[in-house]
């Protein structure tokens, strides 16, 4: 899956810590996740699992699950909007599956921030707190590696292709095994393809343990508490264990679905990684982020999204539902998605048809399984989708909702190396209307 680089334009003590552990050991930080003993799983909640979607750019509200068909032509663009298998929810004519399946998800407009730049608005939304300069906040799955148990044999937190956020003060032990690569159709995408770089082997890294426990003898005049490196001592062993284990390389085997099952997918990068996170979840992950960006469409924005984006979404986000259904595990698994904002209800002028910009004020979000009543739509937008029409939500009410779906409380405090008590989300209310 190809980088795509936003309009916007680590510290250096960090970078030089990460580089050495990367370097010598061979490993990623990403591999060095889930290998803290974590919280016991809230019996109540449905969801025992996640999928996180970022749609990383700022998809457009307007062009996608909130259309205004009878608005003027310079906001409501040229796509039509089409009937859903819900009685009078209607999403863009170009996401038909989506439209086939909309029984299984939540659709929330009128969601609305003041982030209009891409990092802060991704590090309010993927984590759920509004950044503050104070203090690094960590990502959804870093949050949920900490408080859902999983087995040592088999990573508690993958990133396809990688995370756009981070593990903030809960430290890298809570970071996501990161993949750096997206699978393609059939074409082997192994654990040794997702573990190593550089063409190194897994004997190689075997080798390179010995190197790894000298530094982790030269670490240990590192000041106590340093977040970065904290554990990395107690559990380097298990964190080679997991990466060589047999049962992690079957779970990121997507070859062994099948045929009819893989189907339910498209070809392309996205719907294949979206193929890659229900197997994963099935093996025993508890979290899958799954990343799709380009949503940046200052310019062009209806060829960009006709041609290219919203086929791939619909053919991976309708695949990721209706697999997860097959599977038996959409009540037990939440799936989120969401940009970090929506994009301006006016069109711009930049290109020959024009396009988009960025746009807080107002946005959708989804979510579905994991307890999550489907088939309804939550909130509302005015009639330009400039803004909620009555009190909206805030992204800190969505990632609550999305706690409360995995049993994790989140008015729990964590404390930070300091001893600093810090709420897994600051602010936010459980939307109660998104559990029936």
């Amino acid at each position: 899956m190809a980088r795509h680089r936003q309009c916007d334009g680590m510290t250096r003590r960090d970078a030089i810590k990460v580089g050495v552990i990367g370097s010598a050991a061979g490993l990623s930080i990403g591999q060095f996740s889930q290998l803290a003993q974590a919280g016991a799983i809230n019996e109540k909640a449905s969801g025992k699992a996640a999928i996180f979607v970022e749609l990383v750019g700022g998809p457009s509200h307007l062009d996608t699950f909130d259309l205004k068909p009878n608005g003027p032509s310079e906001i409501r663009g040229p796509f039509a909007a089409i009937k859903t298998n819900v009685p009078g929810v209607e999403i863009c004519e170009h996401l038909p599956q989506l439209a086939k399946s909309a029984d299984k998800f939540a659709i929330l407009r009128g969601v609305s921030h003041s982030l209009g730049a891409h990092a802060l608005g991704q590090r309010f939304v993927f984590t759920g707190n509004r950044p503050t300069p104070s203090l690094e906040y960590p990502s959804l799955g870093s949050v949920a590696a900490h408080e859902l148990n999983s087995d040592q044999d088999i990573p508690g937190y993958v990133a396809i292709p990688r995370e756009n956020t981070g593990p903030g003060h809960l430290g890298v032990r809570y970071a996501p095994l990161a993949t750096n690569a997206t699978p393609r159709a059939d074409q082997p995408f192994g654990v040794r393809g997702i573990a190593l770089g550089g063409g190194l082997t897994l004997e190689e890294i075997g080798k390179r343990q010995g190197l790894l426990r000298e530094l982790d003898t030269k670490f240990n005049a590192i000041k106590e508490g340093d977040d970065l490196i904290s554990g990395l001592d107690q559990f380097s062993q298990q964190a080679f264990d997991m990466i060589t284990s047999k049962r992690t390389r079957l779970a990121f085997d997507i070859r062994r679905e099948s045929d009819a099952y893989q189907q339910l997918f498209g070809n392309d990068e996205f719907s294949q990684s979206c193929l890659l996170a229900t197997r994963l979840v099935e093996s025993g992950v508890r979290f899958v982020t799954v990343t799709l960006g380009g949503w940046d469409t200052h310019s062009d924005n209806f060829s960009k999204l006709k041609d290219n984006l919203l086929p791939k979404l619909d053919a991976g986000l309708s695949g990721l539902f209706v697999g997860l259904e097959q599977k038996g595990l959409l009540d037990s698994t939440t799936v989120y998605v969401t940009g970090e904002f929506g994009r301006t209800p006016k069109i711009n002028t930049r290109s020959a048809e024009g396009g988009r910009d960025h746009y807080p004020r107002c946005m959708f979000m989804m979510m579905g399984g994991g307890g999550v009543k489907g088939g309804q739509v939550l909130g509302e937008s005015d009639e330009k989708a400039a803004g909620p029409k009555h009190e909206g939500f805030k992204p800190e009410d969505v990632a609550a909702s999305f706690f409360h779906s995995l049993g994790i409380d989140h008015q729990k405090e964590f404390q930070t190396s300091i001893g600093r008590p810090v709420h897994i989300v600051r602010d936010g209310t459980v939307i109660p209307q998104l559990f029936g």
